[in-house]
């Protein structure tokens, strides 16, 4: 089934001005679209701790996997000049819960948009098969 982006990207904006980012300044806003339709969100939440900071992706994939829900595609809305991908944590994270054909879209408010898989993102995953 084709991904209506237009929405996606509209939720991920929506995300995205609830930041938290007083010490980056780099808001980002994830909507992760689910095999059933529903749209989960997620933004940035720094801490003065930084290790304690956690990404938007990762905010909204710990959401859908509450709601017992699987991904099945990623809209990222970031605060830069250039549309910019998933950290490497949130990548090994994604890799867990979702497929690796998994679509991933990151967008800058000017509409410059790159488009990704999670295989071309991390093609050498570390995974369950591993332990």
């Amino acid at each position: 089934m084709k991904v209506d982006w237009t929405p996606l990207f509209a939720a991920a904006e929506h995300a995205r001005a609830h930041a938290y980012a007083p010490y980056s300044k780099f808001q980002v806003g994830v909507a992760v679209l689910t095999q059933d339709g529903a749209v989960v969100e997620g933004c940035n939440v720094e801490n003065a701790s930084f290790g304690l900071t956690v990404c938007a992706e990762r905010n909204a994939l710990a959401a859908v996997q509450v709601l017992g829900k699987k991904p099945r595609a990623i809209a990222i809305r970031v605060d830069s000049a250039q549309p910019t991908p998933p950290c490497g944590a949130c990548r090994q994270v994604i890799a867990e819960l979702a497929p690796k054909d998994l679509e991933i879209r990151s967008r800058t408010a000017d509409g410059q948009e790159a488009r990704y898989t999670l295989a071309e993102l991390l093609p050498h995953l570390f995974d369950k098969s591993f332990l």
